[in-house]
């Protein structure tokens, strides 16, 4: 590295003292990048991860690019499982699709335990490789047990989860069975690539939105609350985000984490009046980043406005880039948020 290492996200996750917000983007590597769309003319998703130099210089390129104050690592949340033996491939207008879903109890304690060394010993190549090229801190990441067994499931995408639902409340041992494997995956994955040098992790559960309160916190939270107390003596900042969740945002908050992540629906003011006192993490609609100039500005202003009363601020979106967004507006935003915070935290510093 042979800049000055910038840890004002870390500071800003741990509720410390920045002199501008940060800013990352969920999606920022990959699909709105000319230099990786042409990449892509040659090597599919599960090829770049594979190949940890290739891997390394698409993670590191928005932080080349836009100036951002963290890289999250290029991967996918299905990369660990078929170390576990799920037939998993990512199809081109579909998304994840597997061939062998987990229907019952058997089709559970068939599945194997990740060796991360062996299964995703990629991944942590190029968490190894970006730490001696990255002057920002690299996130890692993991899907949550909900949304990586709903995939499991219903064999792909679901818009209603119908079938990941009927599992959840008719066959509720293969369920716990199935929490139990997949927390215990995810624990491993994640501390792996904590020991490989990732000084973040966020847990995507994108789809836990579909469920209510109280299944939440019957079929899900326990496993949620032993997977963050275990990563908890990691000593890395961990961060929770989800779709649609923001009736789940306080049971959230009461996990052993350190950021909640609020999407595009959640006023940030709301939150913290809800009760949420820890570093958040959002929240512009993506949508928005193809809107004239002047009102993107005025939308990442009011977000800035409202993170900016309480310590711990993490400017995003309210969930990932998406292919037609010009890098030259993610560049212009990352500049307005860092030039505009500046300006506010030296006011009030």
């Amino acid at each position: 590295m042979t800049e000055s290492f910038n840890d004002t996200f870390l500071k800003a996750c741990r509720k410390q003292q920045v002199d501008h917000v940060p800013v990352w983007y969920m999606r920022q590597a990959g699909r709105s990048q000319p230099e990786y769309r042409e990449i892509k003319e040659k090597y599919s998703l599960e090829d770049i991860t594979h190949r940890p130099e290739l891997c390394a210089w698409v993670t590191k390129l928005p932080v080349d690019q836009y100036s951002n104050d963290a890289a999250i690592l290029y991967k996918d949340i299905m990369t660990p499982l078929p170390g576990i033996g799920v037939d998993v491939k990512i199809k081109k207008g579909i998304g994840p699709v597997i061939s062998n879903p987990i229907r019952t109890l058997p089709d559970v304690e068939r599945l194997g335990v990740l060796e991360p060394e062996k299964d995703v010993d990629f991944v942590l190549e190029t968490i190894k490789l970006l730490r001696t090229q990255l002057n920002v801190p690299l996130i890692g990441f993991s899907g949550a047990p909900f949304t990586l067994a709903s995939y499991m499931i219903e064999g792909g995408p679901s818009k209603n989860y119908n079938k990941t639902k009927a599992m959840m409340y008719s066959q509720p041992e293969a369920w716990q069975k199935l929490m139990d494997k997949l927390g215990s995956m995810v624990v491993t994955y994640v501390k792996a690539q904590i020991k490989a040098g990732a000084q973040a992790i966020q847990i995507f559960d994108s789809w836990v939105g579909a469920l209510n309160q109280q299944d939440y916190r019957l079929f899900v939270k326990p496993i949620m609350t032993r997977i963050f107390s275990e990563l908890k003596t990691e000593g890395v900042p961990l961060i929770m985000f989800g779709v649609g969740a923001r009736h789940l945002s306080l049971d959230w908050h009461d996990l052993s984490l350190d950021v909640v992540g609020l999407d595009w629906r959640y006023p940030i003011q709301e939150a913290r009046q809800d009760g949420i006192t820890k570093a958040v993490q959002g929240n512009l609609d993506p949508s928005l980043l193809l809107a004239p100039w002047s009102i993107i500005e005025e939308r990442a202003k009011a977000i800035l406005d409202a993170g900016l009363k309480h310590p711990g601020f993490i400017f995003n979106l309210g969930h990932g880039v998406f292919p037609e967004v010009s890098p030259e507006t993610l560049k212009k935003l990352t500049k307005f948020v860092h030039e505009y915070s500046r300006e506010q935290l030296a006011i009030t510093n």
